[in-house]
């Protein structure tokens, strides 16, 4: 099995700024793709960013400039720093992984992570 754990959230002032974190462990061999999604109440998950294991990087249009995602391979912990803040970046933040157990792929997610951008 394999638990992704993440860690960061909380409560922010427009224009602020927050990390995310999100620790993969269990029953790896090799993980692939790994990123963040979030969903605001009433709407759709959507991505909103990721970073492959070459660490190429991809961004929702929202957050491009805003947010950074970055991981730390031999840590298998994937981090997402998000300044300037807003308040529609108010959201349950999710942590996403493509990992391989060495006999497959599988997608895992976390448990999600609280945002709140308000004054």
């Amino acid at each position: 099995q394999v638990q992704l754990v993440e860690s960061g959230g909380g409560l922010v002032q427009p224009g602020g700024s927050l990390g995310l974190s999100c620790a993969t462990s269990g029953s790896i061999f090799s993980i692939n793709r790994m990123g963040w999604y979030r969903q605001a109440p009433g709407k759709e998950r959507e991505l909103v960013a990721f970073i492959t294991s070459g660490g190429t990087t991809n961004y929702a249009d929202s957050v491009k400039g805003r947010f950074t995602i970055s991981r730390d391979s031999p840590k298998n912990t994937v981090y997402l720093q998000m300044n300037s803040l807003k308040p529609e970046d108010t959201a349950v933040y999710y942590c996403n992984a493509m990992v391989s157990n060495g006999l497959r792929w599988d997608a895992y997610w976390g448990q999600g992570t609280h945002v709140t951008v308000s004054s």
